[in-house]
């Protein structure tokens, strides 16, 4: 969500937001009172992380105050797709990548490959909105049937072909894009790897498609439940039916699991070579001694505490 702000949050992060780091390596460290490892040190350098744009609102939030921190730390974030992301980690152009689905074995072996490991990090859970316009008074749930007949190319044509009373209006649909890691979760689950609607206006930036559904009364799109929170007021979410009875996303539904099939898990992945640097490690331990109070701020849900706790030890060894 590029244009989400943050309020400044240094109260409520406290004594989270002076980091320790050994000196040494590419980047220099700045060595604060008492100089040692997490006793509040800062660092500084570079560090391009990519990927995902629905864990981007995140990692934004994080990044900001991680530099607040640091101020001698240059952290930039992209957007370009979970897929994107993945590419340029194997490509060696980032150390650091966001993705809303899970790392496939192709892309572990591309990067083994390079001689490189990757570690998986947990950082929040997501629901999968679907929306449809403001005035769309038609829609009180869709089942995944339903969705099904509806994204795949060859499918339903108008909200009549959908279900039975429904308008004899065209269906404007609007989809993240291929290299989006949403793309592949809604693949995997509704399109079954079949055609999507040929039809579809796709794009990596979610932005996009809100705008595209606030904008015509037949459209239909689907994204990050954080992008869903901010455009509420825009938009109107679909309860889904996985089999028990429609469920609309919330904190809740989305946490238990009640969301099914379209809850899901946010990622990044770090190289495990670089968490030896200052500035790398820093920047991973401070995302997750944050991330789940950020995720929170920006409409997703956190995981249990002590999932970050078992993540920070994993990191820890990796030193």
């Amino acid at each position: 969500m590029k244009n989400v702000k943050y309020l400044a949050m240094s109260t409520m992060i406290g004594s989270a937001l002076m980091l320790a780091a050994c000196g040494g390596g590419e980047e220099t460290s700045q060595t604060g009172d008492n100089g040692s490892e997490n006793g509040g040190s800062e660092v500084s350098g570079t560090l391009n992380i990519d990927g995902s744009s629905t864990v981007y609102p995140i990692v934004e939030g994080v990044v900001e105050e991680f530099q607040i921190a640091n101020p001698g730390a240059e952290v930039t974030v992209g957007f370009s797709g979970s897929g994107g992301g993945f590419e340029k980690l194997i490509n060696g152009e980032i150390m650091i990548s966001n993705a809303s689905r899970p790392i496939k074995d192709e892309e572990i072996e591309a990067i083994k490959a390079d001689g490189k490991e990757v570690t998986e990090l947990e950082l929040a859970y997501d629901g999968l909105s679907v929306v449809v316009n403001k005035e769309n008074d038609w829609v009180d749930s869709l089942t995944v049937d339903e969705l099904k007949k509806m994204w795949v190319d060859g499918g339903a044509t108008t909200w009549a072909d959908v279900r039975e009373g429904w308008p004899e209006e065209e269906i404007v649909f609007y989809s993240p894009g291929t290299d989006s890691g949403t793309y592949d979760y809604f693949n995997e689950v509704v399109l079954e790897d079949e055609q999507i609607n040929k039809g579809a206006t796709l794009s990596e930036d979610d932005n996009v498609l809100v705008q595209g559904v606030t904008g015509d009364k037949n459209a239909i799109g689907f994204f990050g439940y954080a992008y869903y929170l901010e455009n509420k007021d825009n938009l109107k979410v679909v309860p889904v039916d996985g089999g028990n009875g429609p469920v609309e996303p919330t904190n809740e539904t989305i946490e238990s699991g009640e969301y099914a099939p379209l809850s899901r898990p946010l990622y990044s992945y770090v190289v495990n070579s670089a968490v030896k640097e200052d500035l790398t490690y820093a920047y991973v331990k401070f995302l997750l001694e944050n991330a789940g109070m950020l995720a929170e701020e920006v409409g997703y849900v956190s995981l249990p505490q002590e999932k970050y706790d078992e993540q920070l030890e994993t990191i820890e060894g990796l030193r």
